[in-house]
């Protein structure tokens, strides 16, 4: 073999080794996320890019598929008063919900965050009501102890108070699901729980010296120092909040006089008992840039009250 053409082969070869050996790590890496990658392509891409499509279309199960193109879209904005009303509510349930789940998570984390004996078993046994929540056993459960003859209002009448049917009454009936949400704010308070866990006690200890008050300490110090795990939690929390059907549905199921008839509600409506998939899938995607235009809207407000950590110690904007 002619030295140059032998000079040239060694060349290629340790350029195809050289290759081969830098799509090792990569091929190894989409093996081990291969089954993640395979459910999220089945079970969320592909769902969601037919829902799209269903959109465009007046789809029924039960006759061939029409292509209708934004009919639907245009009827939803246009000619749908129940839709008005089911985003009426929804924001109503968001606003009310949230920030109110958010402040009792706080305040139970920072009750927790001591070092008392049997501190386990106490977050564990307020926790625990997050376990279970969302399920239909515990709608059940709120929908009799709110109900005429609940046990709620049995512990009135011990007052000589006078009950009433909280979940029959449309000035109560969101009321009593706003408060269902509120009482599972396990998951909130976990997190917020890890998050003071991870504010410096010497931060404390200094204010202490310069005469800083305990209720001068929470917002000087641990409101900005969880205020990342407070935008977290509130961005979570929102996304939740729109998606609440169980309880609107097992409760009250969207009454009385539509006083709880959520979005999720109505959009299960359309789809399950008026079988419209194509007008149900419109709403779906509707929902979804509800969603994230309330959330790109908390995400540019929180340059102002986002605080992070910087190597040095000190404290920056985000």
């Amino acid at each position: 073999m002619n030295p140059s053409t032998a000079v040239v082969h060694a060349a290629e070869g340790k350029k195809k080794r050289k290759f081969l050996r830098r799509w090792d790590a990569p091929i190894a890496g989409y093996l081990f996320i291969a089954p993640w990658l395979i459910g999220f392509l089945g079970l969320t891409a592909y769902p969601m890019l037919l829902s799209l499509y269903y959109s465009f279309t007046n789809y029924t199960l039960l006759e061939p598929i029409d292509w209708v193109g934004t009919r639907n879209y245009s009827r939803i904005f246009t000619d749908d008063p129940r839709f008005v009303t089911s985003v009426r509510v929804t924001f109503e349930y968001v606003l009310a919900s949230v920030p109110l789940k958010l402040a009792a998570a706080l305040l139970v984390a920072v009750i927790l965050n001591k070092a008392v004996k049997g501190i386990s078993f106490y977050r564990t046994a307020i926790y625990f009501p997050s376990l279970i929540g969302g399920s239909i056993a515990v709608s059940i459960l709120w929908r009799n102890i709110f109900g005429v003859d609940g046990i709620f209002n049995q512990i009135l009448s011990t007052f000589g108070i006078a009950g009433k049917g909280w979940i029959t009454s449309p000035n109560t009936a969101l009321g009593t699901l706003i408060l269902l949400t509120v009482w599972q704010f396990g998951s909130a308070m976990v997190i917020f729980l890890a998050g003071l866990k991870q504010i410096p006690n010497d931060l404390y200890e200094a204010s202490s010296v310069d005469g800083a008050s305990k209720l001068v300490q929470f917002f000087k110090i641990t409101l900005p120092m969880l205020s990342p795990i407070i935008y977290f939690n509130l961005i979570m929390g929102v996304i939740n909040s729109f998606q609440m059907f169980t309880s609107a549905f097992v409760i009250t199921n969207g009454g009385p006089m539509n006083a709880t008839y959520v979005y999720a509600l109505y959009l299960y409506e359309r789809a399950f008992s008026r079988y419209q998939l194509g007008y149900a899938s419109a709403l779906a995607w509707i929902m979804l840039v509800m969603i994230v235009i309330v959330a790109a809207v908390i995400a540019a407000t929180s340059k102002y009250w986002v605080f992070y950590e910087t190597d040095t110690g000190g404290r920056k904007r985000k």
